[in-house]
């Protein structure tokens, strides 16, 4: 196998290690890639009808999974946050089993962070847990939520309130696919990246802002170095802190306001990567405001998640989001836990128990 055009990344958990393979061109070697993982010959491919029909990957992953001697049944779901959803959840399983899955079966998520956290919760679940590998087509998908084994779907009352950790057995991100995205779901994606600098790697946060027209280009080579140094920097988190007791908080900067904000607004109103680069300004503001940040840091983070069209255009009231914010996950005791910054490149977990620093930080984000 030629490693030399394509990044190996291992997560290393115990008894549940895997790969992430990052490089161009990689669909068409799925069948290949997969080998030695001890999987089943029945697998399930789920998909959203673009990625069958108009792009051609599925049927690129299928052909190669058929070469290595392997049954495909492909399902599809509709695209869009709202299948992220307990009651599409359960349509998967029973298609699923339909179409002839078994507890030797594994599923396989072709598609963004929907098709990945919907795929993931059913592995998780069905015949109490099936082997899954994600082969992410969105730069949102492939630098964070493909990495981890965070699985879950939506309620009416927040995002990602039901799910459970199931990690997958490989993790397949092919950049070319990052070409056929809309622009402002690649921009989307962009705001993870930027979060992954602010909390650990002011070297990464350098390279945004002096590589940002050829990333913005979608230049195969400056997409593979920034979405593997985002997977090693996800993966050293995971590693060291699996189900989110203690260091892996530190990925939800940006989250606790950004989840706030899709909530408010309506899932797939406004995109993951927009409500999170929302929330990162107001964290930073926070962050500021509590004398932790330097103020030239907060000016750095506006200009560049300006460079990548992420400020937002409207918010909603901040009453509204406070609504949305003390039900979040993090809430401990009526205690919220932020995550805010230190600078770029550091975070620190704190509790916000003085709710007036927080309608501050919303009012002066929204002003």
């Amino acid at each position: 196998m030629d490693h030399i055009l394509m990044n190996t990344l291992r997560v290393n958990l115990q008894g549940r290690a895997y790969d992430i393979l990052v490089g161009p061109d990689l669909l068409r070697r799925t069948g290949e890639l997969i080998r030695g993982l001890g999987i089943g010959r029945r697998l399930g491919l789920v998909t959203h009808p673009a990625l069958a029909e108009t792009h051609g990957y599925a049927p690129l992953v299928v052909s190669s999974l058929r070469e290595s001697g392997h049954e495909v049944r492909v399902v599809t779901v509709p695209p869009g946050e709202e299948s992220k959803s307990l009651d599409q959840a359960a349509c998967l399983c029973r298609e699923l089993v339909r179409v002839g899955l078994d507890r030797g079966s594994a599923l396989l998520a072709l598609g963004g962070g929907v098709i990945g956290d919907l795929t993931g919760f059913v592995a998780a679940t069905l015949f109490r847990g099936i082997a899954f590998l994600n082969l992410p087509t969105t730069l949102l998908a492939q630098v964070d939520s493909s990495v981890g084994g965070k699985t879950g779907v939506n309620l009416p009352e927040g995002k990602n309130l039901v799910g459970t950790f199931y990690q997958p057995r490989l993790v397949v991100a092919d950049v070319l696919t990052l070409r056929t995205l809309p622009a402002r779901e690649f921009r989307s994606g962009l705001a993870e990246v930027v979060k992954h600098a602010m909390i650990a790697d002011a070297e990464l946060f350098r390279t945004l802002e002096e590589d940002a027209d050829q990333i913005l280009a979608r230049d195969p080579s400056a997409l593979q170095a920034i979405i593997g140094r985002n997977c090693a920097i996800k993966a050293k988190v995971v590693e060291a802190d699996e189900h989110e007791a203690g260091v892996r908080a530190v990925l939800n900067f940006g989250h606790t306001v950004g989840h706030a904000v899709e909530a408010a607004f309506g899932y797939g109103t406004v995109t993951h990567g927009e409500a999170v680069a929302y929330g990162m300004l107001v964290a930073t503001s926070l962050s500021v405001r509590r004398g932790l940040c330097p103020a030239a840091d907060a000016k750095r983070l506006e200009a560049l998640l300006r460079r990548f069209e992420l400020l937002p255009t409207a918010s909603p009231e901040p009453e509204l989001l406070e609504t949305y914010i003390i039900r979040d996950k993090k809430v401990r005791d009526g205690v919220l836990q932020f995550v805010l910054t230190l600078g770029i490149g550091s975070v620190t977990l704190a509790p916000v128990s003085d709710r007036k620093d927080l309608r501050e930080a919303l009012h002066g984000v929204q002003a």
